[in-house]
């Protein structure tokens, strides 16, 4: 693995190829450092625009990663043997093989997502944690297949890693495969099973599948101002602003409900509050607001 710090002159980083060096700066440069191929030509418009954008993120990697050029029409026989099409192409080598690639114009963001997840899959990203953040990033940004693939790639080296499991299942959870991401859930490592990374995919998981069917926030609050004792009308009031995205207010109406009877259904209010508290995560100011008031509550 290569240290972040290493730096190669930009030369050495990015080279125009043609038919009688690709063997060399490509196929086995490939087999010490991955190699991205960009395919182009002059009269390509989009190429103009990516190549400068792909140069600047494998000088950013410092060494990591390297480009190579291809001008198609001064190396017609390279661009028959990889089938290209149209361009502009773009393809990473690794030991001496493509392993992933894409055709089109990118945004910045895109190319970024790309050369990280292909530094991840291999291992060569400066350490897991770099690599579980940019897969987060990718995450982030809707990039949710190229985030699966990273996260897997970073179990294959470290199959125990709370975040990477966690952020494996979420990313499965933002394709909508619900199964798949609750079977990933059901398989987690013993030893990782309580982490607190895994609790919160778990618990979203669970709020997921209770605010499925919530109804509309208007109609429950309509209904609850009619009948302010109807427990199960606030209760499901909490569901539907989840479903809505606004945690703060799901936590204070759960709040009322354990204030007016902590009992009630098994004092779900208070297990509800628990489960949107392990989602959020401990940081967030709605999991500290809300456990303050809580515990005044309960300890009153």
């Amino acid at each position: 693995m290569l240290e972040l710090g290493n730096t190669e002159p930009t030369a050495d980083l990015v080279k125009d190829v043609n038919e009688d060096t690709f063997m060399q700066d490509v196929i086995e440069a490939s087999k010490d450092t991955p190699v991205i191929v960009d395919f182009w030509a002059p009269w390509c418009g989009p190429c103009k625009t990516l190549g400068p954008a792909l140069e600047a993120e494998v000088i950013a990697a410092k060494g990591k990663i390297k480009m190579a050029k291809v001008d198609i029409d001064q190396n017609q026989m390279i661009a028959s043997q990889m089938r290209i099409q149209s361009i502009p192409a773009v393809f990473a080598f690794v030991d001496g093989k493509p392993v992933d690639g894409f055709m089109g114009a990118k945004a910045p963001s895109e190319i970024k997502a790309f050369i990280d997840k292909l530094l991840a899959s291999i291992g060569d990203d400066g350490g897991l944690d770099e690599a579980i953040t940019m897969a987060n990033e990718m995450l982030e940004q809707g990039a949710a297949q190229d985030a699966a693939e990273t996260f897997a790639a970073i179990l294959g080296e470290e199959p125990e890693n709370a975040g990477a499991y966690a952020g494996h299942i979420k990313a499965h959870l933002a394709l909508g495969d619900t199964e798949k991401a609750t079977a990933l859930l059901l398989a987690a490592p013993e030893a990782i099973s309580q982490d607190a990374a895994i609790l919160a995919v778990k618990a979203q998981i669970e709020l997921a599948d209770m605010t499925e069917d919530a109804g509309e926030v208007s109609d429950l609050k309509s209904k609850l101002a009619a009948n302010p004792d109807d427990h199960q009308t606030r209760f499901d009031l909490a569901m539907a602003e989840l479903a809505n995205d606004d945690p703060a207010s799901a936590v204070d109406t759960l709040l009322d409900l354990f204030g007016r009877d902590r009992e009630w259904n098994d004092m779900s209010a208070k297990t509800q509050l628990f489960k949107i508290f392990d989602a959020l995560g401990a940081q967030d100011p709605v999991t500290q607001v809300g456990r303050r008031k809580l515990s005044s509550m309960i300890f009153a």
